[in-house]
């Protein structure tokens, strides 16, 4: 998995792989080349008092140091901006995976994991490259050429070496073949960390409202602790491997010293040979060390290279249509037709034989109880999710043949909790038109009631917006966000209970102002209050995934038990527990009527 994850990001880089690799085999021949040449030095200048031929050789020698340096600095240089470039493609390719996936696959994988796997995971395999670019050609190279050279010095101490590289490879694939286990366990807790301190951080108040810092601190501390014996567990079969390396080393050294040794005095090998043997000698104890600093690094990228490759793997059960259709017969028009959802492996549908239709100038308000589907209708008009039978229509054409581009221009969408952006006011009100001007984006903050609170901020729309709008209100995040909405001008407009943060008097200002600026646009409202969806020109009520009712506020009154259940709990002489406002006189007295009769007749 990690070669092939490798091969298919450093396809682009080809060249630079190939360059990459030649400087490092003018490199490694520089380096083999000079202990052959310092040999020669000592046989043929030293023993033999030769200055001549020490100054020539010694030139020579000079030459190719000077190759070497550059070589190494061009390969070190090249390496290091292919390993960064194949990790930014990395990065980007998991990013843009998990931008196409729908909720169900950001469920199934997590929100901390796809974090995690986007930034931890592709670190780990772009430091295996950065390691492997160093050493992928010049040590087996180095190791191999070290020891065909030290052949022709002499044969019987060059079965030395080959032992060794034997014994090596085999305390190598011992040790680092038990640390895949712990690597993809050390991950997953990785994940529930930043998991944990995700969840600590976004829900911190409620965590000091309930007094809950200390249950909180120690189940992130047992996750730690987990992490903590899981990596020492991997430190300590690892910290094993240079040990054993340099014990390996250093004995075959003594027993290179002392078998050479005894051929030098005994006349069956040259001074010079010996030296240049322990050279060789040298540049297999560098390769080895080299090739251990990736085989260290090379379990831990295996275990992350199978995780961003199960999300690229990954196909979103929401798929881009094979011929896209850009063009809409009927601009405005939304329908659905026995649209349903259901959850794979779910008993129940949440959504279930759905009809719905809307127009250009129409406002619908889809009202019920929490978890009766409404925002998941929403939902499957925003293809979020494909219904699992029926289908739904934008424009006349079904969602599931609709180009993306065009259904995200065609609906606009303001969600129950909406989102701001870390930026400026006028940053996030251009989110959808970034070359609106500065006049339009007034027009749809006055439209929006947020006019005001935006002109009493210090700089007015260059006001700081902080990462999920937390240093402004809930009421106006809500604001911007219907302000955000109107000012990309969509045919059909879909309101998420996104008034509910409002106070009565602002919500009857906001309404006054949208209803010319919706006049000719389709509206879907959803709500559970009945103060908000009583002036609708039909309201459609859910109760448990179906459509139960359909009428105005004053057909429903009078014909649905489930509509007058939801008004009974809300039109009372109480205040209204959203709002905070006093119910409508003339709803609460129409809801009297229906359950009394008229006065007179009481």
């Amino acid at each position: 998995m990690l070669l092939r994850l490798l091969r298919i990001h450093l396809r682009p880089h080809r060249r630079s792989v190939a360059l990459l690799g030649l400087l490092q085999l003018v490199q490694i021949l520089a380096t083999l080349a000079l202990p052959t040449l310092g040999a020669a030095v000592i046989d043929n200048g030293v023993v033999k008092a030769d200055s001549g031929y020490i100054t020539r050789i010694g030139l020579v020698m000079l030459a190719v140091a000077l190759v070497q340096i550059a070589a190494s600095v061009g390969a070190v240089s090249l390496g290091a901006r292919t390993a960064m470039a194949m990790g930014r493609d990395m990065r980007s390719a998991v990013f843009r995976r998990v931008l196409d996936f729908s909720a169900r696959e950001v469920g199934q994988f997590g929100t901390p994991s796809l974090m995690t796997r986007t930034v931890n995971d592709v670190q780990q395999v772009q430091t295996l490259a950065l390691s492997a670019f160093g050493v992928a050609v010049s040590a087996p190279l180095m190791c191999l050429g070290s020891v065909a050279l030290a052949l022709r010095q002499d044969v019987q101490l060059s079965l030395l070496l080959i032992t060794l590289v034997v014994v090596l490879g085999t305390v190598f694939g011992l040790i680092l073949g038990r640390t895949d286990p712990f690597y993809a366990r050390m991950q997953k807790y990785l994940d529930r960390i930043n998991g944990l301190l995700r969840e600590r951080i976004t829900g911190v108040r409620v965590v000091r409202a309930f007094v809950r810092d200390a249950h909180e601190g120690a189940r992130f501390d047992r996750t730690n602790s987990e992490l903590q014996d899981i990596s020492l567990r991997v430190g300590r079969l690892l910290a094993t491997v240079i040990p054993v390396v340099l014990l390996a080393l250093n004995a075959f050294m003594v027993a290179v010293l002392w078998f050479g040794a005894h051929r030098v005095e005994a006349g069956a090998m040259p001074f010079g040979a010996l030296s240049a043997f322990l050279s060789y000698l040298s540049l297999v104890l560098m390769s080895v060390v080299m090739v251990t600093f990736v085989c260290l690094a090379m379990p831990r990228a295996r275990v992350s290279a199978e995780r961003i490759q199960q999300v690229l793997a990954t196909e979103p059960s929401v798929a881009a249509p094979p011929e896209p259709v850009r063009t809409l017969p009927a601009a405005g028009v939304l329908s659905l037709r026995g649209a349903g959802l259901r959850y794979p492996g779910a008993k129940d549908p949440v959504l279930s034989g759905i009809d719905l239709s809307a127009g250009p100038g129409e406002t619908v308000a889809i009202l019920g109880s929490t978890g009766s589907g409404k925002t998941t209708l929403l939902n499957l008009v925003l293809r979020y999710f494909d219904a699992t039978c029926g289908s739904v229509h934008v424009g006349g054409v079904d969602v599931r043949a609709l180009d993306a581009e065009v259904l995200r221009r065609t609906v606009g969408f303001v969600p129950q909790r909406p989102y701001l952006f870390s930026g400026t006011v006028a940053g996030n009100l251009r989110f959808g038109v970034p070359d609106a001007p500065d006049e339009e984006l007034w027009r749809v903050l006055e439209i929006a009631q947020a006019r005001d609170f935006v002109q009493r901020l210090p700089e007015g729309l260059n006001s700081p917006i902080a990462q999920g709008g937390t240093n402004v209100s809930g009421g106006q995040r809500q604001r911007l966000a219907i302000a955000r909405t109107l000012l990309r001008k969509p045919d059909i407009y879909l309101f998420d209970d996104c008034f509910s943060a409002l106070d009565h008097a602002t919500d009857a200002a906001l309404r006054a102002a949208l209803e010319p600026e919706l006049a000719r646009a389709t509206v879907l409202v959803v709500a559970q209050r009945v103060s908000t969806v009583q002036h609708a020109q039909r309201i459609v009520v859910l109760d448990a995934g179906r459509v139960v009712a359909t009428g105005t506020h004053e057909e429903l009154l009078r014909t649905s038990t489930t509509y007058q259940e939801i008004a009974r709990s809300q039109l009372t002489p109480h205040t209204d527990p959203h709002s905070g406002s006093a119910p409508d006189a003339g709803a609460a007295t129409t809801l009297q009527e229906t359950a009394h009769g008229p006065a007179g007749q009481r």
